[in-house]
């Protein structure tokens, strides 16, 4: 596959709706971003990485790291985290209360917000420092030791986060968070504030799509967790477009409000897509049409 080329001919497909959609306006911080911006990355199994764009420009990943998260608490626990959260679209808005409630504090899936916080009170159990485990993962796998959190959004997530705030404590009320409820949101938004570039995201979610193995050749996940992160991502992964998402792309993906959207092609490689206009459900407007015209050109899906 000569990867450079259909990475030039999808962002040239791309490039007439990057600047559509809105930017995540109800986070201060990103709403300064200049919605211009369109980078794609793609990091196949032997570890070498293509680019167009720019996919060196290093944006915030938001929910992007909720595909992490899950990834390493399933290494360092192993499948009892699936007692506490669970594997289903919830089909309702990420950052909801209602469905709490009915189903007695247990979130629907990992990915929208209630669903994350349980991973990140979990890996905090498991790890005695949930982002600093997920740092050093990220910078190993790759091979960037500047990835880090950005400050300035974490802090205007956390003042903008009250309604994240009455998840993590609706939880707690019903005994499903171990550790303090600042604590775990502490650790939330500071993972959400992490910023990598395409290329650092595609190499970093390489294994994935080498069935649980790492860049270094060790095992993170035995395959049959590795599926079940790739198999959550491509029902849950991209908010209340998960459906929409694997009807025009067919792939695993997790997408973040940064702009940002990773998707696996096991066996294969792993991308990712950056541009921060956002359609209505929170997913880049130029990413998923570049995802779409990837799949559509190499006749790669999982379908």
């Amino acid at each position: 596959m000569d990867y450079q080329s259909v990475l030039e001919e999808v962002t040239a497909f791309a490039r007439p709706l990057v600047g559509r959609g809105q930017l995540a306006q109800y986070i201060p911080a990103l709403a300064d971003v200049d919605a211009e911006r369109f980078g794609i990355a793609v990091a196949d199994v032997n570890g070498d990485v293509y680019g167009v764009g720019d996919w060196q420009e290093p944006f915030s990943v938001q929910s992007i790291s909720k595909a992490f998260s899950l990834a390493l608490v399933l290494a360092e626990g192993g499948e009892r985290i699936w007692d506490r959260v669970g594997t289903e679209p919830s089909g309702n808005p990420f950052n909801s209360l209602v469905q709490l409630e009915y189903e007695n504090g247990i979130p629907r899936n990992p990915f929208i917000n209630a669903g994350a916080l349980v991973v990140t009170d979990r890996l905090q159990s498991l790890t005695g420092d949930a982002t600093t485990t997920m740092l050093e993962f990220l910078r190993a796998e790759s091979g960037n030791p500047d990835v880090a959190c950005d400050p300035v959004v974490a802090a205007s997530e956390a003042e903008h986060g009250d309604r994240n705030a009455a998840l993590a404590h609706f939880m707690a009320s019903y005994g499903n968070l171990d550790n303090p409820v600042a604590t775990v949101l502490e650790h939330y938004f500071r993972q959400c504030a992490i910023r990598m570039s395409c290329r650092d995201l595609a190499l970093a979610g390489a294994f994935l799509a080498r069935h649980g193995l790492r860049g270094d050749g060790t095992r993170l996940l035995p395959p049959r967790e590795a599926k079940q992160v790739n198999a959550v991502m491509l029902t849950c992964g991209t908010y209340d477009a998960a459906g929409s998402f694997a009807y025009r792309v067919g792939l695993p993906g997790k997408s973040g409000v940064g702009g940002g959207i990773v998707a696996v092609v096991p066996g294969r490689c792993t991308l990712c897509v950056w541009s921060p206009g956002l359609d209505s459900y929170g997913n880049s407007v130029a990413g998923v049409a570049a995802l779409d015209h990837f799949t559509t050109v190499t006749g790669w899906s999982v379908f």
